[in-house]
């Protein structure tokens, strides 16, 4: 019960502050619409039954899935592509020389900078949506990858190099354990990058998913809308999120007992 406080107490005193202060008129309805009108909005557009969203009556479960599959295939692409060039430069100084510096300076340009360059290469629809997505996910994913590697006790390389293992049982059984807390940090940083772009992704090049859903219902002040698109977002990152700690956990139950409160 106490850690069942723990987790609702703060976003359910937000939920009260923002409900009591568009009761008391501090913020007006109209502009930024309470919880409670978010809620009844929200139940329409997942069901349809009372038309309170009118046009996006019944719509949610379409633009979920469009966003859902473009956030899963950028994010697949990103992180593979991330994963296997951050082994690499970290492995090899000469991968380091040749690809590292590139990398860094293509990182520090804002993902919205490559909107034109990506709609000119892909056009309107949903290859754009994916690259810009898996653009995003890929620069925290090789980052963290290479200092994973970097950051391998050399000791522990050694004795496996005295103890005769070759290359491949080298990067299986030493390099890559050795590395995998820092390659799923980056993963995990970059699911939730992923979530953050579907919104540019979708306000640009396709007619779907919760992005477009949130931008067009800008377009016609149906705040209330809007504020219920950010929210399922932000849930369905959360979600996102859990997964993959799900799978970072079982993935690292054996480096439990070595890290602080047994966590990566």
């Amino acid at each position: 019960m106490i850690r069942f406080v723990q987790y609702v107490a703060f976003p359910l005193g937000v939920l009260l502050v923002w409900q009591g202060s568009v009761e008391v008129g501090f913020v007006r309805a109209n502009v930024i619409p309470g919880p409670i009108q978010v809620v009844t909005i929200w139940f329409d557009l997942v069901t349809g039954l009372t038309g309170e969203a009118a046009r996006y009556s019944a719509t949610w479960f379409d633009h979920a899935f469009g966003s859902t599959w473009r956030v899963l295939v950028g994010f697949g692409w990103g992180v593979t592509l991330g994963v296997i060039l951050g082994l690499l430069i970290g492995l090899s100084r000469g991968f380091e020389r040749t690809l590292d510096p590139t990398i860094q300076v293509l990182r520090n340009i804002p993902v919205t900078a490559w909107v034109p360059i990506s709609l000119v290469f892909f056009g309107i629809g949903n290859p754009p949506a994916i690259f810009l997505i898996g653009l995003g996910a890929f620069f925290p994913t090789v980052v963290n990858t290479t200092h994973g590697v970097r950051q391998i006790d050399a000791t522990l390389y050694k004795a496996a190099c005295m103890m005769g293992a070759n290359e491949r049982e080298l990067i299986v059984r030493v390099i890559l354990p050795g590395a995998l807390p820092s390659i799923m940090t980056g993963i995990r940083l970059s699911m939730g990058i992923a979530w953050v772009l579907v919104v540019v992704a979708e306000i640009l090049a396709v007619r779907s998913g919760l992005g477009y859903l949130l931008n067009d219902s800008y377009s016609f002040y149906r705040n209330d809308v809007v504020i219920a698109s950010m929210l399922s977002i932000g849930v369905l990152g959360f979600l996102s999120d859990l997964a993959v700690v799900q799978v970072r956990n079982r993935l690292l139950a054996w480096n439990t007992m070595e890290t602080f409160r047994g966590q990566n």
